[in-house]
């Protein structure tokens, strides 16, 4: 699998952590974040991670700033992108079972980078339901 990967400058340590793990598991990463801790605009980064899930150049998206609402905002601008906010194991198992996420985004400075790596694990292996929860995901985008 491919997994697009995109940070700011909250997220940096936690990035490089998770690539490691994503190599170790045998994916394939693109990395679109910064390699640095100095101050940079989330967008900038996060934008190419959802192009590259929404023009299938990647399978997945993890994306990571300090709250994680920002860079999941900007990612869920893209039609056909699913990112989820989450915190939890919990909110990783639903937001793909339910909503069958496709971006996964992170909140590097409330989550440890153990809780990161496993709701990354998690997240590559959670199966979407479909079902009842399809017809909810197709009413998502404007018509």
């Amino acid at each position: 699998m491919t997994i697009a990967i995109g940070n700011d400058h909250a997220g940096t340590e936690y990035k490089f952590a998770i690539m490691n793990l994503l190599e170790k598991l045998g994916h394939a990463v693109i990395n679109f974040g910064t390699d640095s801790d100095s101050s940079v605009d989330y967008p900038d980064y996060i934008h190419p991670v959802a192009n590259a899930v929404e023009n299938q150049e990647a399978d997945l998206g993890i994306i990571l700033c300090g709250s994680g609402n920002g860079a999941a905002i900007t990612a869920n601008k893209h039609q056909g992108i699913r990112a989820a906010l989450c915190w939890s194991k919990e909110l990783v198992v639903l937001a793909r079972q339910h909503n069958n996420a496709n971006i996964l985004s992170l909140p590097a400075r409330f989550i440890s980078k153990y809780q990161a790596l496993e709701y990354v694990e998690t997240f590559l292996n959670t199966p979407f339901e479909g079902g009842r929860h399809q017809n909810r995901i197709d009413k998502i985008p404007l018509k």
